[in-house]
């Protein structure tokens, strides 16, 4: 099996994932019904995914409501001509996906060239093994597909740079996560309000 795997491409393992993935409506519709059983996307289910699925969708529901693209990024948006699917890898668990994840639809909606797709990481390894961060699974992960051609355009993930380097800097101090620390960062996002997603985000899907 894993040999098979590695003899396909890239663009046929994206392909294959593409024929599963889901709209951003329906992992909501997902993540709600999964908050309505007490459960995740986890195929080993434990009482603290659950939880971070319960707070994620309580972070999901918000963002939805007050995230705000600036004048300047939506004609920059609604520009773009080029049919592009943007297939992005997550989890119900992932606090950084609930926090990315409303952006990505709030760009999405503003043009129609582009689409939003979504899949399971754990569901869809193939595809997440061809697109590691710094040789992990992070995510989210986002992939940005020409439509007209299948090329891959670029990638993003799993977090916005500053956000990011925050991640490292405390790596390279303290070796792992504290809770303090998944505090901070979960302020550090609060604060943004999604400002440096969006502004990455856009800087991908205008690319050349």
């Amino acid at each position: 099996m894993e040999q098979e795997i590695l003899k396909k491409s890239t663009s046929q393992i994206i392909q294959e994932s593409l024929s599963k993935a889901m709209s951003y409506e329906a992992y909501r519709a997902l993540t709600a019904n999964l908050v309505s059983k007490g459960a995740s996307t986890a195929a080993e289910q434990s009482d603290d995914l659950a939880h971070y699925t319960l707070i994620n969708e309580q972070r999901m529901k918000r963002l939805d409501k007050t995230l705000k693209i600036d004048p300047a990024s939506e004609a920059l948006i609604t520009a773009v001509q080029r049919k592009t699917t943007w297939l992005v890898l997550t989890e119900s668990w992932c606090g950084d996906a609930a926090q990315s994840l409303p952006v990505m639809n709030k760009i999405a909606d503003l043009n129609s060239n582009l689409t939003l797709k979504l899949v399971l990481r754990d569901e869809n390894l193939p595809l997440m093994e061809r697109f590691l961060t710094n040789g992990g699974m992070g995510i989210p992960k986002l992939i940005a597909i020409d439509e007209q051609s299948g090329k891959l355009i670029g990638e993003w993930g799993s977090r916005p740079f500053q956000a990011q380097k925050m991640v490292d800097d405390f790596k390279e101090e303290h070796g792992q996560f504290t809770p303090e620390f998944k505090e901070d960062l979960q302020q550090w996002y609060n604060k943004d309000k999604g400002k440096n997603t969006l502004q990455e985000l856009v800087a991908l899907l205008t690319l050349e």
